[in-house]
């Protein structure tokens, strides 16, 4: 019997078609072929744009990091993570070495505070935490080996506003690289690369693909060589996306625009609900005047204040249990920027590896929540907070 090989063979191309899709095709190849060893050479050369191997780049991270991109003025194509902390990584660990010097925010999440901490000091990488809100704070802990100062724009969950002005101008001043964490505030709110930021981040987990069913982060810097850096790093690491993830991404950042308005109003709008409620001791919104950050916060986000609000109940762990049982509707979820309102509770999730004292500091109490808002009627949404809140705390 004749053994037909072609019929084992791969296609060597699409069919062809005078229209074109309306949707990006999904691309799940990890191996693309070249035609000649020459071709393969002008490829990874960069004379010809080409893909190689996925772990190198695919079409799918491609166009999910160009539409960011735009979003975030970010002058050179930046680069698609496997997770946010993919790309906190890739700034970290790809751009220090042993007997650098790095400064955090003080309230960044948790996952970036445990690598400050934990990772960065045994790999010989010295770490300092301030508050990022104190400029003067920020240039005492300034060192002669410093190289990178990390902030977030609104802290994750405490809702500070950084001092991104001063901190910008103190980083060109001193050689030192500015890097912000957009994640909470995302370009709809801010573009850091305007304010003299160096490298910008995001969790695409989030708010930019809104639907609790992606795992990516991007990272891009201004300066060309950095940000060849940070995609060799994320190549060399294994940090590489999903096709598929960075597909459903593109599909959410389609209507991200619109989700984060009517989020953000939403927000508002719990906020002041919040803050009129007996057994609610404190609210944190920014769009709010009694936040302590107000002035600054509309100074650089010009109204977008965000779709994040946290608040305290009167009240501990028991307390905490009570409301996430009696806040029907809700998820409770160590996650924000799904469609759906999701509730975190701090001690619990993103910052329990530290000390309670650490956290009361911080001014994270057991009765601490951050509310994720999302795209439900905000009167129905007003109205389980204000229940669960009663239940909880007996008011």
């Amino acid at each position: 019997m004749k053994n037909d090989a072609g019929s084992l063979m791969r296609p060597d191309a699409l069919p062809e078609s005078a229209s074109r899709p309306v949707v990006t095709p999904l691309s799940p190849s990890v191996v693309y072929a070249s035609d000649t060893p020459d071709m393969l050479d002008r490829q990874y050369d960069g004379d010809l744009h080409g893909y190689t191997y996925a772990r190198e780049g695919h079409p799918n991270a491609d166009v999910v990091a160009k539409r960011i991109d735009r979003l975030e003025n970010a002058p050179h194509m930046g680069v698609v993570t496997a997770s946010g902390m993919g790309a906190v990584s890739a700034v970290l660990l790809g751009l220090t070495q042993a007997g650098d010097h790095v400064i955090g925010g003080n309230q960044l999440y948790g996952r970036s505070l445990r690598m400050m901490t934990e990772d960065l000091p045994r790999l010989g990488i010295a770490t300092t935490l301030v508050d990022p809100g104190d400029v003067a704070a920020m240039r005492a802990a300034l060192r002669p080996e410093t190289r990178l100062i990390f902030i977030e724009v609104v802290s994750n969950p405490t809702l500070r506003v950084a001092e991104l002005e001063g901190l910008a101008a103190l980083c060109k001043e001193r050689g030192v690289l500015l890097v912000v964490d957009n994640t909470f505030t995302t370009p709809r709110a801010i573009r850091p690369f305007d304010w003299g930021a160096d490298i910008v981040i995001h969790s695409l987990t989030k708010l930019l693909a809104g639907h609790s069913d992606v795992m990516l982060g991007y990272v891009a810097a201004r300066d060309r060589v950095l940000n060849d850096r940070l995609r060799v790093f994320a190549v060399t690491a294994g940090l590489n996306p999903s096709p598929f993830d960075c597909w459903l991404a593109e599909r959410g950042l389609l209507s991200f625009d619109l989700r984060y308005d009517r989020a953000q109003s939403s927000a508002a709008q719990l906020a002041d609900t919040l803050a009129a409620l007996p057994g609610v001791t404190r609210v944190i919104y920014p769009g709010r005047a009694d936040h302590p950050d107000h002035a600054r916060a509309q100074h650089l986000l010009d109204g977008q204040f965000c779709n994040m609000v946290s608040f305290e109940l009167a009240g501990d762990r028991a307390t905490a249990n009570a409301f996430t049982k009696a806040a029907d509707g809700l998820s409770f979820a160590p996650t924000l920027g799904d469609v759906g309102t999701t509730l975190s509770h701090p001690a619990s999730s993103s910052h329990r590896a530290l000390t309670p004292e650490r956290r009361a500091a911080l001014g994270m109490s057991e009765g601490f929540f951050r509310v994720s808002v999302g795209l439900e009627d905000p009167e129905a949404l007003c109205r389980i907070f204000r229940d669960a809140v009663a239940a909880a705390t007996g008011t």
